[in-house]
């Protein structure tokens, strides 16, 4: 249920609320928009816990929630959420921009793409730490090393870390050095870890497993939302199809679809998405051109040298030029790059 406050409900008046909704079983999730507080009142319902919340002074309605994914649905939070963080912006007018390498692999090699997509108009760094292979002989990552590394870049351009967490075991050490916490595709549905990152307050960027369905991503969305972390960011990174062209088939019509849908904004993963870097440049112009927020792209000083992922990512000066279009569809659809 949504517990939709009066315009004039104070603080006190919200924090009683949520106490009265805790002691019926149920968790209580207080979203503040722009014109009053509601509360997502999640659990299992029962004959007349409506009838008593609608009974409170301070409540102007209580609405059922249909969807399946409480917290994470448009109906308990109609204005979209903007996830903001050392200077990355996702959501709203804003498309935001994270770019690096696959995998952390020196300290000259993050330091120099960290400065060349910078200066091209990223506002985040992607790089791998620790690295889920399908084979065990493939290079596994530098681990803390490569943390290390990635926060001295931080330090250095100020961009904001965006890395992967694995297991919950590594969330305490990610969380001194990334600034969003990224969950591939292969742990949408680790359930345990989605909890993990929920239970932390550093934003998450969700990436939906290449066989789920969107119900099934909102659904696994919703665990680190029920935790109390509300910026969560869904990354459309490919689904597997039986088609063979490109390494997933990037289904561009998930951002229109998840907008009807949700209020969190929606990231694309063109690198991911079709494995082949002559194509991420048109894939990024219309990801943008169907409203995405944000866009995170595999950017390698030498592809031809990279240690994971060199076929799809693209040399710096390609990344230059794909933000250059990129700008233009952005202004054309009323949203700001970057």
């Amino acid at each position: 249920m949504i517990v939709v406050m009066k315009p004039n409900a104070t603080e006190e008046m919200v924090q009683a609320m949520v106490r009265r909704v805790e002691e019926m079983g149920l968790k209580a999730h207080v979203i503040v928009g722009e014109e009053r507080t509601v509360i997502a009142a999640a659990g299992i319902k029962r004959d007349g816990h409506q009838e008593v919340l609608e009974s409170c002074a301070e409540v102007e309605k209580v609405v059922p929630i249909v969807a399946a994914y409480k917290v994470a649905s448009k109906e308990t939070k109609p204005e979209p959420t903007i996830v903001t963080t050392h200077g990355l912006k996702i959501g709203g007018s804003h498309v935001g921009v994270i770019a690096g390498p696959c995998s952390v692999e020196s300290e000259e090699q993050i330091l120099q793409v960290a400065h060349q997509v910078k200066a091209a108009g990223a506002t985040g760094l992607r790089g791998g730490a620790f690295k889920p292979r399908t084979s065990p002989y493939s290079f596994q990552g530098m681990k803390e090393e490569g943390l290390k590394l990635l926060a001295l870049a931080r330090e250095e351009t100020g961009l904001a870390v965006v890395t992967e967490v694995m297991t919950p075991n590594h969330v305490d050490l990610l969380c001194q050095y990334a600034d969003v916490l990224q969950i591939g595709a292969r742990n949408m549905q680790n359930y345990h870890l989605l909890q993990a990152v929920g239970e932390t307050r550093l934003p998450v960027l969700l990436k939906r497993g290449p066989s789920a369905t969107i119900e099934e991503f909102l659904l696994a969305a919703e665990y680190i939302l029920d935790q109390g972390n509300q910026q969560v960011m869904l990354c459309e990174r490919g689904v597997r199809t039986f088609e063979t062209h490109t390494r997933f088939t990037l289904p561009l019509a998930t951002v229109p679809y998840l907008h009807e849908r949700t209020h969190l904004p929606v990231v694309i993963d063109p690198s991911h998405g079709t494995g082949i870097a002559s194509l991420v440049p048109p894939m990024c112009a219309a990801a943008i051109a169907a409203g995405c927020d944000g866009l995170i792209l595999e950017v390698h000083p030498d592809p031809s040298r990279a240690m994971s992922d060199g076929a799809q990512s693209l040399t710096p000066d390609a990344f230059s030029q794909t933000m250059d279009l990129c700008r233009k569809v952005a202004a054309a659809v009323g949203k700001e790059l970057g």
